[in-house]
């Protein structure tokens, strides 16, 4: 078989529906396949039907409606609203203290300035130092020793001086 008719072989499986096709003649054997078409299937995620039954008639009330009542009172501003937050600058995991068996860095009630570290938080094995950014008593660690922290989650509570 010469080139020439192979390339027509070759036209010819293009324009079919042949996957493969062999000849083989005295000079030899030909095999000729089409590239497979990579064939994505894709589908919707089943969809939950509910079925809800259909609002009552208004019934005719024998009873006359209650008075409209005073319009509840607005909360008064809490003593949290005046809390400072010291957040986690990074994703990692938050220590209280520099090493096991050594003391926390603060406690409920310790004095921090500007500056004063106040945790450690582990990421990708570096030990970084968090500063407080506020002055103020610390009211509240909302966080548990050795627990993951998220970017900008909340860590103390602090109330201004």
């Amino acid at each position: 078989m010469d080139l020439k008719q192979i390339h027509e072989l070759i036209k010819i499986i293009n324009k079919s529906n042949i996957g493969e096709i062999s000849i083989e003649d005295k000079d030899g054997k030909v095999t000729i396949k089409q590239k497979e078409e990579q064939v994505i299937t894709m589908s919707a995620p089943p969809q939950q039907v509910y079925n809800v039954a259909p609002p009552a008639a208004p019934t005719v009330a024998s009873a006359p409606a209650p008075a409209p009542t005073a319009a509840p009172a607005t909360p008064k501003p809490t003593e949290e609203s005046k809390l400072l937050t010291i957040k986690s600058p990074m994703i990692g995991t938050f220590y209280r203290k520099s090493a096991p068996g050594k003391p926390n860095f603060v406690e409920v009630g310790s004095e921090v300035e500007v500056g004063t570290v106040v945790c450690i938080i582990e990421a990708m094995k570096l030990f970084n130092e968090i500063e407080s950014e506020v002055k103020g008593t610390i009211v509240k660690v909302l966080v548990e020793d050795s627990t993951p922290v998220e970017y900008d989650q909340p860590l103390f509570l602090v109330e201004p001086n």
